[in-house]
């Protein structure tokens, strides 16, 4: 497996674009702060997949600052997958969250999808007052399709075979 990632040098303070290649997988990624940008991103995307909006599987994940106190830091990135295009959106640094994330977001025919999705919507609510809703929790996915009970409480690791397993 190989893993390559090449910065466009976007001349632009907005954002920054790069290609990721996982295991021949080339995968277009956007990194901004700016809410315009991550307007042009949905644009984008509900133009690429305008056939099949309705049953459009979003890939979401969250992250955080790691907090050595009692006090949990806000949610600082979103991170959005639609086919071999991502978003990263820089919350922490945004100086509003844009009408169309919040849209894209509350679209009911959008599926997210992620491993503890349910923990990270509720981050994205209490942290920045933002709505996710529908969502599919990989675990349980993975869970039926191994036929496996022991997915519940899993995370995902790389095993150094070359493999994704459930922790």
């Amino acid at each position: 497996m190989t893993i390559a990632i090449m910065d466009h040098r976007v001349p632009d303070d907005t954002h920054d674009l790069y290609d990721v290649t996982f295991d021949g997988d080339e995968i277009l990624t956007l990194l901004t702060h700016t809410p315009s940008m991550v307007d042009s991103w949905i644009s984008e995307i509900e133009t690429i997949h305008r056939r099949r909006l309705h049953r459009l599987i979003v890939g979401l994940d969250v992250e955080w600052r790691p907090s050595f106190s009692r006090i949990r830091n806000p949610v600082a990135t979103l991170q959005l997958c639609v086919g071999r295009r991502c978003l990263i959106f820089q919350l922490l640094y945004a100086p509003f969250i844009p009408q169309s994330l919040e849209d894209f977001l509350t679209d009911s025919d959008y599926t997210f999808v992620g491993v503890g999705i349910d923990a990270d919507v509720n981050k994205l609510l209490n942290d920045h007052n933002l709505e996710v809703s529908n969502t599919v929790d990989l675990r349980g996915l993975a869970a039926r399709a191994f036929g496996r009970g022991d997915f519940g409480n899993a995370g995902l690791k790389f095993d150094e075979r070359g493999s994704w397993e459930g922790d």
